[in-house]
C-alpha cells in the first residue's frame, strides 16, 4: 500500500511582527490569496481522497480553494503546524534559524529543536499513510514543517532550501 502526501507550502502571508509571538490566526496577504485560488487546478488534478492542514490559518486559507472544488472539508491536524522555535520574529531571523539549522538539537526556550519537529513530520506522514492508505492525501502546511518532513522521509535537504522555498511550493511523498 502507497500513499501520495502532496505536500504544499502556505502561499504569501501576512508578515509577523517583530517582538512578539507568532499568531496563528495571521492570514495570506491578497496576492497569497489569488496564488492559493490559481493553485487550486493544479491541486485539484492530483485527485486527492483527503485534505488536511495545519490549524494556522495561512495554511488553512491556501488549500481552501482546492477543497472546495472538490467538495471536500479541510481537517486540521495540530501537529501539522509550524516549528515551534521558540523564537520571536526578529530583524535577524534568518541568522538565528541558520544556527538553529546548524545545530538541530538546540531548542531555544520552551520551543521545539528541528530534530523534534523532524520526529513530529515524521510522525504525521505515518498517521496520514496509516488512516489513508492507497489514496492522494493534499496536506497545507509550512516551510519550515515542509523541509523538515522531506528529511523524516530520507530527502537530503537544509537551510539553504527551506529559505529559498517560494510560496506557494507543492513537494510529493510516497509512504
Amino acid at each position: 500500500m502507497t500513499t501520495r502526501i502532496v505536500l504544499v507550502r502556505h502561499a504569501q502571508s501576512v508578515p509577523p511582527p517583530f517582538g512578539v509571538p507568532d499568531d496563528d490566526r495571521r492570514p495570506l496577504t491578497p496576492a497569497g490569496v489569488e496564488a492559493a485560488k490559481s493553485l487550486a487546478e493544479r491541486l485539484v488534478a492530483y485527485e486527492p481522497a483527503a485534505v488536511l492542514s495545519s490549524p494556522q490559518l495561512r495554511a488553512v486559507q491556501t488549500v481552501t480553494p482546492a477543497a472546495d472544488a472538490l467538495g471536500l472539508a479541510v481537517t486540521t491536524w495540530p501537529e501539522l503546524r509550524e516549528w515551534e522555535s521558540g523564537l520571536l520574529p526578529s530583524a535577524d531571523w534568518e541568522d538565528r534559524y541558520a544556527r538553529s539549522w546548524a545545530h538541530p538539537g538546540t531548542a531555544h526556550g520552551a520551543g521545539e529543536s528541528l530534530d523534534a519537529l523532524t520526529s513530529r513530520a515524521g510522525k504525521a506522514l505515518a498517521r496520514m499513510a496509516g488512516e489513508y492508505p492507497d489514496v492522494t492525501v493534499l496536506v497545507g502546511s509550512h516551510g519550515t514543517f515542509l523541509t523538515r518532513a522531506l528529511i523524516a522521509a530520507g530527502c537530503r535537504m537544509d537551510w539553504a532550501f527551506c529559505r529559498a522555498l517560494p510560496m506557494p511550493a507543492v513537494y510529493e511523498i510516497m509512504r
